[in-house]
């Protein structure tokens, strides 16, 4: 049995979804990912071969499909094939009960609907409850959420759920602006055009002056 379908029967068996932005990291066996990417590779040279690109003679493409595989298993979709970053919590001991800001952290993504890259930024906003974490925390949280296919604005949720799920603040602000090349390189090719996703929650959400004050602290950027 090909790699690829024991992890899907796995998946199925434990009636979850795999969803191109799901993470399947519970489900993969020490050294599948290796045996993974040997698949992808040849599901990629028969790509290749389809487009009629002559490979054995092509200098430019003749390592292309192991060159591909690797980086969407190991690097641009990596988040759905690892585990979560270690993310330890602290007590607030010091009770900070004031807004803190971190961004613009670099995003790099890539759309679902073709998978072409999804670059741009986003800004995180915490108003900490008992618990707080490491702001670098925060980075590795986006980097992995982010390193897979996706739409923006399913990005932008989950990317709070899962900031939420850990420390429980009393507010969170997630903003994500990008640009998408299945808008700019293909389609309507439209090159200035960026989009912008929020998910306002507790104060944020509830309370205009700390969500205004929110937007003046990244703004002033």
């Amino acid at each position: 049995m090909k790699t690829a379908q024991a992890i899907k029967n796995r998946i199925r068996e434990a009636g979850v979804s795999f969803h191109a932005n799901d993470n399947i990291a519970p489900f993969i066996m020490p050294g599948e990912v290796d045996r993974l990417q040997e698949e992808v590779t040849e599901a990629v040279q028969a790509l290749l071969e389809s487009l009629i690109i002559d490979t054995e003679n092509d200098h430019n493409t003749k390592e292309t499909a192991k060159r591909v595989a690797k980086m969407y298993l190991k690097e641009v979709f990596h988040g759905r094939y690892t585990e979560p970053p270690k993310v330890t919590d602290f007590p607030n001991v010091k009770n900070l009960d004031q807004i803190y800001t971190l961004g613009p952290i670099t995003i790099r993504s890539a759309c679902s609907h073709h998978l072409v890259p999804i670059t741009g930024r986003a800004w995180i906003g915490i108003l900490p409850s008992d618990r707080v974490i490491g702001i670098s925390k925060f980075v590795r949280l986006t980097n992995w959420v982010m390193a897979r296919p996706q739409i923006q604005e399913e990005a932008t949720v989950q990317l709070a759920d899962l900031i939420e799920q850990l420390i429980q603040p009393k507010g969170l602000a997630v903003v994500i602006e990008a640009t998408h090349n299945c808008m700019t390189w293909r389609g309507v090719r439209e090159s200035e055009t960026r989009m912008t996703s929020s998910v306002m929650r507790g104060c944020f959400r509830d309370e205009p002056e700390a969500r205004a004050e929110f937007f003046r602290l990244i703004n002033d950027r």
